[in-house]
């Protein structure tokens, strides 16, 4: 059964309300329930940034995410901030370009990744969110790349075709990690 309780972190301008939207549209086009809600602050770029995503098999009770059991983080003030949050037994994916620290908590699971680094390395700087979220879908079983596929091509704008190649690969490399 899927029940997902996510919140994605970090600073605006890093891709966090795609990533939300990525996987809530991923959960409707498998046929899930969804829910989403955004917050950022007013400065929008460089100021917080997070989303809450639900997808589950059954009707989503609260859209609100506050004890998350699946966290995306991509600055250390997020995962400052939500790591104590997270239910025992979450999984907790962290930038590891951005954030040096280790994670703190021996009842959940940790992956880090160097989401960053690796988008700077292949040519797409600005896609560590999408790195993350193909380790995301591989540790959870949301969906494979087949199927992930299509829901990038809707949601690559249609008057920059190329990005959709970029989105994939960004995807392609996260999931294989």
């Amino acid at each position: 059964m899927t029940d997902l309780k996510i919140l994605i972190a970090g600073f605006g301008g890093q891709g966090i309300q795609f990533a939300g939207k990525l996987l809530a549209y991923i959960g409707m086009y498998t046929g899930k329930e969804v829910s989403v809600i955004p917050s950022y602050g007013p400065e929008m770029r460089g100021g917080t940034s997070n989303c809450s995503v639900n997808v589950s098999d059954a009707p989503i009770a609260s859209p609100l995410v506050v004890n998350p059991e699946e966290l995306i983080v991509m600055n250390l003030p997020s995962l400052d901030k939500f790591e104590a949050a997270c239910e025992s037994g979450a999984k907790i994916f962290v930038d590891s370009t951005l954030i040096s620290r280790k994670g703190v908590r021996s009842d959940v699971e940790y992956f880090y990744v160097p989401a960053t680094g690796i988008a700077g390395d292949n040519g797409f700087a600005n896609l560590a969110n999408v790195v993350l979220c193909g380790k995301f879908l591989k540790e959870t079983g949301l969906c494979d790349l087949a199927t992930a596929a299509p829901i990038i091509k809707k949601l690559v704008p249609a008057k920059k075709p190329e990005l959709y190649e970029l989105n994939m690969k960004a995807l392609e490399i996260g999931y294989g990690l």
